[in-house]
């Protein structure tokens, strides 16, 4: 449930970022570089979960779900 939690708080900040990186495009005058470091912000976010997603499935912390789940061997016996 922590995981979940995560993951959609970053994805929330990913889309926060966006939304405001598109705010300060719009109404900036070219006279700062606020739009730049917001999205910069998003791509290391978004950079970031992906980092935390394969850690979580590699680590065994997240199972994929879905229609049809991969099955991984245990790692247990042979």
């Amino acid at each position: 449930m922590l995981s979940k939690l995560l993951i959609i708080g970053v994805f929330l900040a990913i889309l926060y970022t966006l939304a405001s990186s598109f705010y300060f495009l719009i109404t900036d005058s070219g006279d700062s570089d606020r739009t730049v470091r917001r999205l910069s912000w998003r791509v290391g976010l978004s950079v970031g979960l992906i980092l935390v997603l394969w850690g979580g499935f590699h680590f065994g912390i997240i199972e994929p779900q879905g229609v049809n789940p991969v099955q991984y061997p245990s790692r247990e016996g042979g």
